[in-house]
């Protein structure tokens, strides 16, 4: 393996680290809409019920369950309701925790010290398990206001009661479109991976690969999520993916127009498009059944590599809070959650992360000064006020983190007032200051926990992308291998290339420690998609040499 042997490098110094460019507005995502309307109708019902009930003070746990709606918005209903049904145990255990740790204490060291402990199990279990956005930052949210709520035991188990009633409404409503789109998600993925391929086939093969080749990864990952018996719309699904893989292998063969045409039908409601792919029998598409029937890796292997990020985590919530408590702040925990929510994969991401959060709670709490006399008409006025903040933070979100905090500001200030009226003035210095302190004292967290991990797991991915790329070469150098296999391997390799990028992208954003080998990086890169390339010549998919094992094909 030629790019296995580990090459000395040299330290490198610390980069200039960005204003601006964290503060850049992007597109917004395709179903922003959907984590927008499903909060809404997960938070509304339950708290104008307590509203009428004349309780709205015990919103705070029915909100807890009713944001678990937020989740899951990007994965097939078979795998969304798994995951909206650990989600909804996840949010539950925490504020089980959060409320028996407050009916025990009132030391406010201890609770912050439970907060933070807290939220670096719930990142390590999120990143781990890759539940997406919003990550861990709800259930830390949640868990770490409870902790500030006083609790006696015997009020725990109809607090927990209320939450589990509204996430099970959440779950509800998350799952609702199911019988009306079976196969959306499916259909959303497959379409973001053929408007890849034609964009990297338009701009003639220049364009951004990686970016492209993970769009294919994700959409693959999304058909072998779906369920165990694949339909005949998921076949043809699988299909098209097919398709978008062969035009990142021969972007000069692909037609945009056709690409981009089957994307737009995808989002529509009508038929899967036909896609007249040459492999036309039932068994085309064996290696879909193959990878299906791979076993996952444990949940405990995929926690190791997280260690950093999770006592980053541990020890930068827990020194904002307590410097938030030196301060004299009434709320450490909004100090807490905002180092919480800093955490990316490497340094110069939870930089940009950090001045987005700074941006966008200062932005919030002065629209929640011009929006809190309003919430002060009543409790119907608050709540739709809630709603209102709950939709802006999920449809602005996408465009940039720093957009929707201008939302969610506000909304957190509003679910103090669940319980009675604060001083407006009192909330919004308490936030202003717990968000500086937040983000000063985590950042200085996350420089001081380095993670020297992140070299190793480079050289991991380099090896792991070599041997699946010599796998494939091996069953290209071997007579007619069973289509089965060549398709699994050539998955695998191009799971184990979209890794490699991830994990050198990652790597190239830490700070002091040793730099990764980018141009062993880039070789494995170019050599690993030279094999995909001959793999799909291989299966009679592309023109050219059909069965050639030449190393110009299949790298060295």
């Amino acid at each position: 393996m030629s790019s296995a042997t580990p090459t000395p490098t040299a330290p490198r110094p610390a980069r200039r680290l960005p204003l601006a460019a964290p503060l850049r507005l992007g597109r917004p995502s395709d179903i922003w809409f959907k984590p927008a309307l499903s909060v809404v109708a997960a938070v509304a019902p339950p708290s104008l019920i307590l509203v009428a009930l004349g309780r709205l003070d015990l919103a705070m746990y029915t909100m807890a369950g009713s944001l678990c709606a937020l989740y899951a918005h990007n994965l097939p209903y078979a795998a969304r309701a798994r995951a909206l049904a650990w989600v909804v145990l996840g949010m539950l255990g925490g504020l089980a925790a959060a409320l028996v740790t407050a009916s025990l204490t009132t030391n406010a060291m201890v609770l912050v010290t439970v907060g933070a402990v807290l939220a670096a199990v719930q990142k390590a279990l999120c990143d781990a398990t890759r539940i997406g956005p919003p990550g861990h930052v709800i259930l830390t949210f949640v868990s770490s206001a409870a902790l500030f709520v006083p609790q006696t035991p015997g009020q725990i188990p109809g607090h927990l009661a209320l939450a589990a009633a509204a996430g099970a409404w959440a779950y509800l409503v998350g799952m609702a479109p199911a019988p009306l789109r079976p196969h959306g998600p499916e259909r959303r993925a497959t379409a973001r991976a053929l408007d890849a391929a034609a964009a990297y086939a338009r701009a003639g093969g220049t364009g951004e690969r990686t970016a492209a080749y993970a769009a294919v990864h994700t959409a693959w990952q999304s058909l072998l999520s779906a369920g165990d018996r694949p339909s005949a719309i998921r076949r043809a699904l699988e299909r098209l993916v097919v398709r978008a893989e062969l035009a990142l292998a021969a972007p000069a063969d692909a037609d945009p127009v056709r690409l981009r045409a089957w994307a737009r039908a995808l989002r529509g409601t009508g038929a899967v498009p036909p896609t007249d792919d040459p492999r036309a029998d039932a068994a085309e598409l064996l290696g879909v059944a193959t990878e299906r029937a791979t076993p996952s890796r444990p949940l405990w292997t995929r926690l190791g590599p997280l260690t950093p990020l999770a006592v980053r985590t541990a020890l930068g919530c827990a020194l904002a809070g307590y410097v938030s408590l030196a301060l004299g702040v009434g709320r450490p925990y909004w100090a807490l959650v905002t180092a919480a929510s800093l955490y990316q994969v490497n340094i110069t991401l939870t930089w940009s992360r950090a001045v987005q959060r700074v941006v966008g709670n200062l932005a919030g709490v002065l629209l929640f000064a011009a929006v809190v006399p309003v919430a002060h008409l009543g409790p119907l006025a608050l709540v739709l006020c809630c709603l209102l903040f709950n939709f802006g933070a999920e449809a602005l979100i996408g465009r940039n983190y720093w957009l929707g905090s201008v939302c969610v500001t506000p909304l957190a200030l509003l679910v103090t007032e669940f319980a009675g009226y604060q001083r407006p003035g009192e909330l919004i210095t308490d936030r202003a200051v717990d968000t500086l302190v937040g983000a000063l004292v985590g950042f200085a967290a996350a420089v001081a926990v380095t993670n020297r991990r992140a070299g190793d797991r480079v050289e991991r991915a380099l090896v792991t992308s070599d041997r699946a790329r010599e796998h494939a070469a091996r069953l290209l150098a071997g007579p007619l291998p069973a289509p089965a296999v060549l398709d699994a391997a050539r998955r695998d390799l191009a799971a184990a290339l979209v890794d490699l990028r991830a994990t050198a992208d990652a790597a190239s954003g830490e700070w002091w420690h040793r730099a990764p080998a980018q141009e062993r990086v880039v070789l494995a890169e170019q050599t690993g998609h030279r094999t995909l390339a001959a793999t799909l010549r291989r299966q009679g998919l592309l023109p050219g040499p059909g069965a050639s094992t030449n190393t110009e094909d299949v790298g060295p």
